[in-house]
């Protein structure tokens, strides 16, 4: 080699797999805003498979104040806009191969950014969708039909659920796991019952659950395996005038109707901190108050979607204002 010749290699001459690995490190925001722009080498390593199987949007939050009527939020243009940017710039990268779909709990969508992430995600099995307070029905259901291969969902308690049960039913055949975020009535379990008979897996944690709804799924779901009810505020209704009652503990005959399933979670336990938080929130979890990322928590591992974040939950448009 001659002297005065470097021998210094450039970032963008690095193997691709290589940087992949590095790139794997960095989140949503460092991926579309920074690191796929700096050249042409960098960009294709942002588009290899293995960074967008999952896209995990779980660290950004809407900008949004609460409202006393529907949709019970309002978020600013600027954090539509800058959620929608992102969107573009991921999926573009990610090519259409997402499997895995995450987003946070307070990031609040409209009909244009789910369908916009439906038509670029065909792939997807497993949508982790914990509020939809500015989906409508049209938006919704219009998503699932291009979800053919959904196999499992988060989502949260909604008034009328028959609506989108009979559209997962219709569209999704391979559907098999169900996690509820909310309260679980008879309405709600009888949209299970019907819509999806062939439920494995359902997930009720923290979450108000009435007990005719629970002797209803028990009955009803044979195929089911696994049932997740832990730190669940179980409700009784007795015939008027008296009031809701709260139940303590199980009773023998739903731990009897339960003994023939492969898992069945359960936690009522006066030392749990868990069960204390879904008592005091009077089965209405206020995840805001708890620990980041305490929503992507369950005791099922297949729902669990947990993971060490570096960085702070990024609101997006500004500071959050969050009443």
């Amino acid at each position: 080699m001659e002297d005065g010749e470097s021998t210094e290699r450039r970032w963008e001459d690095m193997e691709i797999d290589i940087m992949v690995k590095i790139f794997k490190s960095f989140n949503i925001i460092e991926l579309t805003s920074g690191i796929s722009r700096v050249c042409s080498s960098w960009r294709l390593a942002c588009c290899d498979p293995q960074l967008w199987r999952t896209l995990d949007l779980g660290l950004l939050k809407s900008n949004f104040i609460k409202i006393p009527s529907s949709p019970y939020v309002w978020v600013s243009d600027s954090s539509d806009k800058k959620l929608m940017q992102i969107l573009k710039v991921a999926l573009g990268l990610s090519g259409g191969i997402v499997t895995c779909l995450i987003f946070h709990f307070n990031l609040y969508l409209k009909d244009d950014h789910l369908i916009y992430t439906a038509e670029r995600c065909p792939r997807l099995k497993r949508l982790v969708l914990p509020a939809w307070n500015r989906v409508t029905k049209i938006g919704i259901c219009k998503a699932v039909r291009m979800w053919k291969e959904l196999e499992s969902l988060t989502m949260p308690s909604i008034g009328y659920p028959p609506y989108i049960m009979k559209e997962i039913s219709e569209s999704c055949k391979n559907f098999t796991e169900l996690k509820i975020m909310g309260t679980c009535d008879t309405l709600f379990a009888s949209s299970i019952v019907s819509f999806l008979p062939k439920l494995k897996v359902l997930s009720l944690r923290c979450s108000m659950l009435y007990k005719e709804a629970l002797i209803l799924i028990l009955d009803c779901l044979e195929h089911l395996e696994v049932l997740n009810i832990s730190h669940c505020l179980l409700i009784e209704v007795p015939p008027p005038p008296s009031p809701k009652v709260v139940l303590g503990e199980l009773d023998e005959t739903i731990k009897e109707k339960a003994s023939r399933l492969r898992e069945f979670i359960t936690c009522q336990e006066d030392s749990c901190i868990m069960c204390q938080r879904t008592i005091n929130d009077e089965g209405l979890m206020r995840w805001y108050k708890y620990e980041e990322g305490l929503w992507r928590m369950d005791e099922v591992r297949s729902l669990a979607h947990g993971r060490e974040q570096h960085h702070s939950e990024i609101v997006l448009g500004g500071s959050l204002w969050n009443s």
